[in-house]
């Protein structure tokens, strides 16, 4: 019973950051119809800019206030100078592209700071608190769940509650006709590449110093999982993203305290395919559709 207790709050404090990750790539999708799949690329290099403040000043908080702003300008650059000038028309074409940008921005991170991996420090400390004799979860797990949290009560506020966020979804769906009722389509679609990047540099931040380190390729397998995560939960829904998150970090926990570790990948995929054969849409999606 004790295990089973330490696999769930493990599989908890994963989750949240898969959750963290997973809102990113829903709310490029909400804001530009896109799955991203350079998100984790983008993270990294905004990570790196972290890395570099950190080091250059000693201060982890003003590393971690150089991520963000980094992946903001990430994800402004990306969309001004890459996508805007692929063809929408076909889904196909955005895949290519995103796959490019990988490989780019991957090897220009290894030409400058190199392949090897970069310690990551944490704010708080790792150690888990214990009730009884079983460990549950640390400051840290704590500090990850509170910004998880934040994020997604400010993502469900903007969309929800403001102007800016109905623009954006509105750019997304009917980018013609919100031209013609005046709206900045060129702009919405610009600001939502930018904080779907700046959440992306914020779930890098918060998963890299909890595995081996900073690496160009650090977010490859978070991306597989987050994406998951992001489908199982429904590509148009935070809170969707969130529950997805916790869902496929319960699961990475159990099979690998259970099956080990070689398994996990698997199980991943086995999700996956389940929820796509079951309910493309995600289970937080729709069954009704958009009316004009």
């Amino acid at each position: 019973m004790d295990r089973f207790v330490f696999l769930t709050f493990d599989g908890l404090s994963k989750g949240a950051v898969l959750a963290a990750f997973a809102l990113a790539l829903v709310l490029i999708w909400r804001a530009a119809r896109i799955v991203n799949f350079a998100q984790g690329a983008m993270a990294v290099a905004a990570a790196y800019a972290g890395y570099s403040v950190t080091t250059a000043t000693g201060s982890y908080w003003l590393g971690f206030g150089a991520a963000l702003v980094g992946g903001l300008l990430i994800g402004m650059v990306v969309e001004r100078a890459v996508m805007r000038f692929v063809d929408h028309s076909s889904p196909l074409s955005e895949v290519i592209v995103a796959l490019g940008l990988v490989l780019v921005m991957q090897a220009v991170l290894g030409m400058v700071y190199g392949n090897e991996f970069l310690p990551a420090g944490t704010p708080f400390s790792r150690t888990a608190l214990s009730v009884g004799d079983v460990p549950l979860l640390s400051r840290y797990d704590l500090f990850v769940f509170g910004a998880v949290l934040l994020v997604l009560v400010g993502l469900a506020l903007l969309f929800t509650r403001t102007s800016v966020g109905l623009r954006m979804r509105a750019s997304a769906f009917a980018p013609e006709v919100s031209r013609l009722l005046g709206v900045n389509v060129g702009g919405m679609l610009t600001l939502g590449w930018a904080l779907a990047s700046a959440v992306g540099a914020l779930a890098a931040m918060l998963v890299i110093p909890t595995e081996l380190g900073l690496h160009p390729h650090a977010m490859d397998l978070v991306f597989v999982s987050a994406f998951t995560a992001a489908v199982v939960g429904g590509l148009d829904s935070p809170p969707g993203a969130v529950v997805g998150g916790l869902t496929v970090g319960l699961i990475l926990s159990y099979v690998s305290g259970y099956l080990g570790s070689d398994v996990t990948p698997m199980a991943v995929l086995v999700l996956l395919l389940a929820v796509l054969l079951v309910r493309p849409g995600g289970l937080f999606s729709s069954t009704v559709a958009r009316q004009a």
